[in-house]
Formats: C-alpha cells, sequence, structure tokens
C-alpha cells in the first residue's frame, strides 16, 4: 500500500496549489462513493471482493473508490480506493480526517447521504468543529416518528418555510421547489459529548407529486387485479370466502395499499332443481359465490397523501437555513457527474483488467487528476463568461444556435476535433504546422486565460522532435 502513503502528499500539494492558484474558497465538501466493475478474479486480500454494486453484476467483484470533491466545481480533494464489499457508513471519518489534513481549517461543511448520518460520524465533525448536512434513513427516522413531527404542520400550528430556486436568467422567475421548518435537539455520543443539532424538516414539491402520481397506479392496479377475481368461466377458479380474503390480501401488500382500499365479500347463493336421470333422483344444487367489491377509504387516503414528499435533514450548523439545505441537497449531482466522467469514455476507467493493487490505484489517482483538469476548465470558462454577462454559442453539435453561459468540458473539447499538428523534418530540422483555430476555437481560448496567439508558438522550427510517442 505504498502507493496510497506516497498519495496523500501529492493531493495535498496539489490541492493546496490549485485552491491558491484559481482563489478557491472551501466552504463546502461533498463526500460519496461509487463502485466500478471489474473482470478479475477474488483475491483472499485484495480490492475485488464480492459486495454490491450499482452495475447490478452479482457475478463480477467490484472495487469502491471513496471521493470527496469542493462544491460548487466538483473538484476532487481526495481518492480513496477500497475493497468492493466495505460498507459505506466507515469510509466517512477517514476521508474527513484527509480532507481536514489538506485545507487546515474549521467551520467547513460536509454534505453526504444518508450513510452519512451514522451518529459517530456526525459527532467527529461535531468534536472537529466542523459541520454536517444529510437526510436521516429510515432506520433513524421511522415513519411514525415523521408523522409525530409532522402533527404541528397538519394541525396548522406551525408554518411552514417556502424554498425557491433562483432564476437561470432575468426573465425567468423564482421556482417554488419546497416547504420545511426547523427545530433543535441535544444530542449526546457514546463518548459523553453533547452538542446541538437542527432537525430540517421538508417536503419536496416535485417528489410528493412523484409520489402521489405512484401511489395513484398502484391503487389502479390492485383494483384491476382484483377485479379479476370476480371473473366467471372457463379458466377462472370460483374461490370461496376464505381464499377470496387471502388473494385480497397478497393484492394489497403486493402494491402496498392495504390501509388505502376497503374490501367487501358480499355472497350470493343460489339454488337450482336439477330432474331426475338415468337412475339419479332429483335433488337441489346450491352454488356460493363470492364477489369482492373494494372502495377507497378517503380519510387514509388523504392522511397518506398529506404525508408524501417529506424527508428529514440534520445539521450542527445552527443558522443554517430550510432553503440553504434544500438547494445544498439538490446539488448532489456535482459528485454524481464526477462519477459518471471516471466510467465514461472520456477518462474510461470501466472496464477494469487491471489485476495489480499498485496499478489499479495508480490508474485511479491519475484520472483523478484528469477529472480535476476537467472541473478547473469548466470552472475558468464559465467564471470568464459569468464576468462579460455573456453566452456562448455553436458548442452543441446538435443544435449550434443554441447559446449557453454553462459550457461543459466535453463540449468545448469536441469544438477541437480536427485539429492536426504536421512535423516535418527537412535538412536535420523539425518543422511543426498547426491547423489555425476558428473563430470558436479561438473564443474558447481566450475565456481559458491563454493568449490569441499560443497557436502560433507552434509554428517554429527545432532540431529536436516535438514529441516522442514511444518510450526508449
Amino acid at each position: 500500500m505504498a502507493t496510497t502513503r506516497r498519495g496523500r502528499p501529492n493531493e495535498r500539494a496539489q490541492n493546496a496549489t490549485l485552491l491558491r492558484v484559481y482563489d478557491l474558497t472551501a466552504r463546502r465538501v461533498r463526500i460519496d462513493s461509487t463502485t466500478a466493475k471489474s473482470y478479475v478474479g477474488v483475491s483472499e486480500d485484495g480490492l475485488f471482493q464480492f459486495g454490491h454494486r450499482k452495475e447490478h453484476r452479482p457475478d463480477l467483484p467490484p472495487l469502491k473508490i471513496n471521493q470527496s470533491t469542493l462544491d460548487p466545481l466538483g473538484l476532487p480533494l481526495s481518492t480513496t480506493v477500497v475493497s468492493g464489499e466495505r460498507a459505506d457508513d466507515p469510509l466517512y471519518v477517514p476521508e474527513i480526517r484527509k480532507v481536514q489534513a489538506m485545507l487546515q481549517q474549521s467551520g467547513v461543511l460536509y454534505v453526504g447521504d444518508c450513510k452519512m448520518a451514522a451518529l459517530a460520524t456526525r459527532a467527529y465533525l461535531a468534536a472537529s468543529q466542523d459541520h454536517y448536512l444529510c437526510p436521516l434513513p429510515a432506520v433513524q427516522m421511522p415513519a411514525a416518528t415523521l408523522h409525530a413531527l409532522l402533527e404541528p404542520v397538519w394541525a396548522g400550528e406551525q408554518a411552514l418555510m417556502p424554498v425557491y430556486r433562483a432564476p437561470v436568467t432575468a426573465s425567468d422567475k423564482p421556482q417554488h421547489i419546497a416547504n420545511g421548518f426547523s427545530d433543535q435537539v441535544t444530542l449526546t455520543s457514546a463518548e459523553g459529548l453533547a452538542w446541538q443539532e437542527q432537525r430540517l424538516v421538508v417536503q419536496s414539491l416535485k417528489h410528493a407529486a412523484a409520489q402521489h402520481k405512484r401511489l395513484d397506479q398502484r391503487l389502479q392496479q390492485a383494483e384491476q387485479d382484483i377485479a379479476r377475481l370476480n371473473q366467471r368461466g372457463r379458466g377462472h377458479k370460483r374461490l370461496d370466502e376464505a381464499q377470496a380474503h387471502a388473494a385480497v390480501d397478497a393484492i394489497l401488500a403486493q402494491h402496498q395499499v392495504s390501509t388505502l382500499l376497503v374490501a367487501a365479500y358480499p355472497v350470493d347463493t343460489h339454488t337450482t332443481r336439477t330432474r331426475a336421470y338415468l337412475g339419479r333422483p332429483a335433488r337441489e344444487v346450491t352454488t356460493v359465490s363470492v364477489t369482492v367489491r373494494t372502495r377507497l377509504d378517503p380519510a387514509a387516503d388523504a392522511q397518506t397523501v398529506r404525508g408524501l414528499g417529506w424527508r428529514v435533514f440534520v445539521s450542527n450548523d445552527l443558522v443554517l437555513e430550510v432553503g440553504e439545505a434544500v438547494l445544498a441537497d439538490r446539488e448532489e449531482s456535482l459528485i454524481e457527474r464526477g462519477f459518471n466522467r471516471l466510467r465514461g469514455k472520456l477518462l474510461g476507467l470501466t472496464p477494469l483488467y487491471l489485476c495489480s493493487t499498485t496499478r489499479i490505484q495508480g490508474l485511479i489517482r491519475l484520472l483523478a487528476i484528469g477529472l480535476r483538469v476537467l472541473c478547473l476548465v469548466e470552472f475558468t470558462v464559465r467564471e470568464a463568461l459569468q464576468a462579460k454577462a455573456e453566452k456562448r454559442d455553436h458548442l452543441d453539435a446538435g443544435n449550434p444556435k443554441r447559446a449557453t453561459a454553462r459550457p461543459t468540458t466535453e463540449m468545448m473539447l469536441r469544438t477541437f476535433t480536427g485539429i492536426r499538428l504536421i512535423v516535418v523534418s527537412l535538412g536535420g530540422m523539425d518543422w511543426h504546422r498547426m491547423t489555425p483555430l476558428n473563430a470558436v476555437q479561438s473564443r474558447m481560448v481566450g475565456l481559458l486565460g491563454f493568449p490569441e496567439i499560443i497557436d502560433q508558438g507552434l509554428g517554429t522550427q527545432s532540431e529536436n522532435a516535438a514529441f516522442k510517442m514511444g518510450e526508449p
């Protein structure tokens, strides 16, 4: 594991330089992990162990990449490679320690998902004079506890604070995205540390609407499945009352609407008299038919609907407002975007065929440097466009007229497709000539802070070859 020990000073030196050169203030750090699929065998004590993975390939042992990034760039600060069977919860404190050693400052807000909400992680950050923001999982915030928190809201005793997303352009209006409130509690760790924590109870309007739509779909599907039990004729089994009860209970449980649909089981008894035939006497035949009828319980439905879209966030930053917390959580895509870049075509980490632990860790650290470059290029261009209050077009190949003030690095790199560097050896001299930049490419170079004549410097001569594409 010498690569790991050497990697930490390198990351620390790189981050110190980047934060200073680009004048970046470390106020908010985001931590998350991802898995990378591999096509190597499971080793006794190596990185590749069977465990949960997002690629849904249980036959392939993954490795896990834990990473911290700086908001709002998504700039990687630290990257840790661990074996694939490791749980996420114990990885947060070691990663936070690495970031703290790099930044050498307190009061930083660390943002994570519900796996960061372990009490030991929150206690460590509180003791370190840093802050945390993460949602509580259902284990720590059961439905009954959440309903108890929401009772004052439903009774009209607790006012809600609306949360708006800022408009993208001057012509847009602020978008109402959530409502919420906060209260404070006192927590105590296993070591006896006590600190104040605020619980931010938030309802996402979009999430509530999506949950309501799925609820209606489940109710409709459950009613259709129950209606099929009433079908008669060939191929349809006639159920008695006990069988009908069991079938309905299974359908309601399957669609998770047991408390919303009320079923009734009217029984119809029909008696017919048959004639005597071939020595069999005339007799009466009684047929019992059970029909299932369902209705929606309006009180239960209203109670379920008003509880949709709610989630509880926790933070020891007592001045953090509900709106700030919601918007910070909505920017989780910053770190996920970095993971997608690692696994995508541009950096191409996966699929992994390497077997050496040292080589794998070295490759991931090298790609993390490439990810830093992608983030910094994007940050530099967007800052320049914001300073000039401008937008740039001809960056989207599918819609060249579409202008944007937030271009991605991938969009900008595609504009340089077709650039060629020609090297001609003549009379013991190497002559270099690069394809002239067009107007769009020149503007991109200018936004990055390079002089417009940078490409002319390549049209020079030298006695040595400019590039050596192979090892000696």
